[in-house]
C-alpha cells in the first residue's frame, strides 16, 4: 500500500512538472509586459480608462488596495441585499451583517473560510455574481503582487513595479478564465451539476422526504480550485459528488490546486534569466510537500490507538 501511494504521488508531481513550465513560460511572458495578444489590448485600454504607464511601488500597492476594497463593498452588498436579488428560486434571505462581513473578507483576502451551509444560505446569485467572482478577483491579485516581486528581483535597477491595471486585466483574461472555461467543461463531462433550477425534493426508499440542491456549480469549483480559494458551494465542498463526482475530476482538481504556484517558479526563474533559481524554488515547495505528504500518510494508516481498528 505504500507503494501504491508513493507511486501515486510521484506520478501526480510528474504531471504537474508537465503542465507547469508551459504555464510558467506564459506568465513570464506576461511578466515582461509582453502577452501574445498584445496588439489587440488597445481598444481594451481605452473602454477601461486604464492608465498605461508603469507605476512606482507606493502606486501600484494603493491600485491592488482600491481594487480590493470596491470588491469587498459589492460582496458584502450582495450578501446583504441577496433576498431582493435574482436567481434566487429558493427564496433566501439576506445575510446578517456579521456572517456577510466575514464572508466578504475571506473572499476578497483568497482566505474563503465559510462559516455557512453553501447549498441552504446562499442563492445562485451570491453564489455566481458574489463569490466566484471575487474567487476570480482575489487570486488575479495574488499573482499580480507576484508578478511585482518578480519584477524586483528581475529589474532591480528600475522604479517601476509595472501596471496594476494591466497585470489584474490580463491575469484574468489569459489565464484564468480560459483555464476554467476548460475545467468547467471537463467537470460537467464528468457529472457536475451547472443549471439554474430549483431544488428538487424526492423519497428515498425509506420513504424519507429529502430536498437534492441544484446550481452552477462546475463553475465556481473550477475558479474555486485554480485559484487556490476553497470556499465550495456546497457544505462538503469537494467531497460532494456534485462537485467531485469521479477520480478524474479529483485529479484534475488537485492538479489546478498546485498548478500556478508551480507555474510562477519557472516563471520567475525565467524572469530572472536564471532557471536554477527558479527550480531551486520548485525543489524547496515539492520537498515539502512530499515530506507533508509522507507524514499525513503514516499517520493515516498507523490508526488511532484510541479507537478500535474499524475506526467506530
Amino acid at each position: 500500500m505504500a507503494a501504491n501511494a508513493f507511486l501515486l504521488i510521484a506520478f501526480y508531481l510528474l504531471l504537474l512538472m508537465v503542465l507547469a513550465q508551459p504555464l510558467g513560460r506564459g506568465l513570464a511572458s506576461l511578466v515582461a509586459d509582453k502577452p501574445v495578444f498584445a496588439r489587440l489590448e488597445a481598444p481594451l485600454w481605452r473602454l477601461l480608462g486604464a492608465q498605461q504607464s508603469d507605476m512606482r511601488w507606493p502606486h501600484y500597492l494603493l491600485a491592488i488596495l482600491l481594487f480590493n476594497a470596491l470588491g469587498f463593498v459589492v460582496l458584502l452588498a450582495i450578501l446583504l441585499m441577496q433576498g431582493a436579488l435574482p436567481l434566487n428560486p429558493q427564496q433566501l434571505p439576506g445575510l446578517s451583517w456579521h456572517l456577510a462581513l466575514n464572508t466578504a473578507v475571506s473572499f476578497v483576502t483568497n482566505t474563503n473560510w465559510q462559516s455557512y451551509s453553501g447549498e441552504s444560505t446562499l442563492s445562485y446569485f451570491s453564489q455566481m455574481v458574489g463569490l466566484t467572482v471575487q474567487n476570480f478577483l482575489s487570486a488575479a491579485t495574488g499573482i499580480a503582487v507576484a508578478f511585482a516581486l518578480i519584477r524586483g528581483f528581475a529589474n532591480r535597477s528600475s522604479a517601476t513595479l509595472g501596471n496594476a491595471w494591466r497585470d489584474l486585466t490580463r491575469i484574468t483574461l489569459y489565464v484564468l478564465l480560459p483555464i476554467s472555461l476548460l475545467m468547467a467543461l471537463f467537470f460537467v463531462s464528468q457529472g457536475s451539476i451547472q443549471n439554474f433550477a430549483p431544488y428538487h425534493s424526492f423519497s428515498t426508499l425509506e420513504g424519507v422526504q429529502q430536498t437534492l440542491s441544484m446550481g452552477p456549480v462546475a463553475s465556481q469549483e473550477a475558479i474555486k480550485m485554480l485559484g487556490t480559494n476553497g470556499g465550495g458551494f456546497f457544505n462538503a465542498n469537494s467531497s460532494h459528488p456534485f462537485e467531485n463526482p469521479t477520480v478524474l475530476t479529483n485529479l484534475v482538481q488537485m492538479l489546478s490546486i498546485f498548478l500556478i504556484p508551480a507555474a510562477l517558479c519557472f516563471a520567475f526563474g525565467e524572469s530572472v534569466r536564471d532557471r536554477r533559481q527558479g527550480h531551486m524554488l520548485l525543489w524547496a515547495m515539492t520537498l515539502m510537500f512530499v515530506a507533508a505528504g509522507i507524514g499525513r500518510h503514516v499517520g493515516r494508516t498507523a490508526g488511532q490507538p484510541a479507537l478500535p481498528p474499524d475506526g467506530c
